[in-house]
């Protein structure tokens, strides 16, 4: 088989999104793929193109409430006991990146990905006809009481001056019941984001660029990769299928990533956020707008003719077994605050999201060798970045400059990270 020009490594919807670019700029491309559907994290996510979401999950203060929570197996931000030791060397990252200064220089790099993500969706539903798959119908945020809604004034202002619609609505039930019907009353305080667009189903968006690029001429390998050798000319990937090579790799494996970076010599602080959902086949609630609530830790979106409810953060690793206890969790809320919702005949699920400690994707060359581009550590941001993050890739291998100053994102941006034990 003749070398392609790039090897892309992850079929989830970073790596098909950046397969689909490099196309565009007229390299042949091959997908190598390890999961058999070809789709994880991308299938059962919230379907969400978060473009206002630029807070880090490392805020300043997150600190002093993370015990309380922690002490929770089932809240919004846990972590498994057994889990707790192994994942101490990223907590203390995660800790240095809620100090105000970098939390600052994280946000603003969070919103500049957004607004190049943003654009970058609509130049890539035009180019693959991709419009009759999404929704939007904005997003209302909801607020238990007047407190709750008070204390995420700042983070709006935030949002504000990086020039993000919103509508404040602050007691104000008939608003709120306007934009969505049948929530339950004591919800008085909210944030609308008109600008909020949804995929119709995670699954046929992620088919639909699969089938683009197949059209296009794309190759698709099942194959683990075991491990990168970059050489003058090329780079070497090792694979359970045999060996392979190409003028550039595109390191795009989610939460595997690292395992991969590090047969380079790499060492990134790369964690896995455990996602629980539970699809509804027939919720009996006419769900008008993506819905978050914000002091629970869950939205309630459309997949289909159905409902997704989920959210949370479990800092749990790739091996431990799933917990659904908390998928139920966020089920029941969500029966207690939707007027009717029916709740029965579910599917529940639990998917990776690969996560650095400020939040930030690891985006740019590797250290190693510029033929491997580094494209993960997106979070529950997969989706959003993607599109973005698929042009920022393509302008690497093809030795264009970037919009973006890249420089935020790369992988040596946290100090002793040579030491990390990831």
């Amino acid at each position: 088989m003749t070398a392609p020009d790039a090897l892309v490594m992850g079929g989830g919807v970073i790596g098909l999104s950046a397969a689909l670019q490099l196309q565009s700029r007229r390299l042949a491309v091959t997908l190598v793929e390890r999961d058999p559907d070809g789709q994880s994290a991308s299938k059962g996510n919230a379907g969400a193109f978060a473009f206002s979401d630029v807070e880090p999950l490392a805020a300043p203060g997150i600190m002093r409430r993370a015990p309380k929570w922690l002490l929770d197996p089932l809240g919004p931000l846990s972590i498994p006991p057994g889990y707790a030791l192994r994942i101490a060397p990223w907590m203390l990252r995660f800790w240095r990146a809620s100090w105000r200064d970098r939390h600052a220089a994280a946000l603003h790099a969070q919103a500049a990905l957004m607004a190049q993500s943003k654009a970058a969706l609509e130049r890539l539903v035009t180019t693959t006809g991709a419009e009759p798959l999404l929704r939007r119908e904005g997003q209302l945020q909801l607020y238990d009481n007047a407190a709750q809604f008070r204390a995420s004034l700042p983070g709006w202002e935030r949002r504000r001056a990086h020039d993000i619609a919103f509508e404040l609505i602050e007691d104000a039930p008939a608003r709120i019941a306007e934009l969505q019907p049948g929530l339950d009353a004591r919800f008085r305080f909210a944030a609308y984001t008109p600008d909020w667009v949804n995929v119709t189903d995670p699954t046929l968006w992620h088919s639909h660029l699969l089938d683009s690029f197949l059209a296009r001429g794309g190759q698709v390998l099942r194959a683990e990769a075991q491990a990168l050798t970059p050489a003058r000319d090329h780079v070497a990937v090792q694979t359970d299928a045999g060996p392979m090579r190409a003028g550039h790799v595109i390191l795009a494996a989610g939460a595997w990533s690292h395992h991969l970076a590090r047969s380079l010599g790499e060492r990134l602080p790369l964690e896995t956020e455990r996602g629980y959902n539970t699809t509804l086949p027939d919720p009996r609630f006419d769900l008008k707008t993506h819905l978050s609530f914000a002091d629970h830790g869950f939205v309630v979106t459309k997949v289909g003719d159905g409902i997704r409810v989920g959210g949370a953060v479990e800092l749990g690793g790739l091996h431990l077994p799933p917990d659904y206890r908390r998928a139920k969790v966020l089920l029941d809320k969500a029966r207690a605050f939707m007027s009717g919702l029916n709740a029965e005949g579910g599917t529940q699920w639990m998917g990776f999201r690969p996560s650095m400690p400020d939040s930030l994707p690891v985006i740019g060359r590797s250290r190693a060798s510029d033929r491997v581009v580094h494209a993960f550590g997106h979070g529950h941001l997969g989706l959003t970045q993607s599109a973005g993050t698929a042009e920022l890739v393509a302008d690497l291998v093809t030795g264009q400059t970037p919009e973006l100053d890249l420089t935020p994102y790369r992988s040596d941006r946290f100090a002793f990270a040579g030491r990390a034990t990831y």
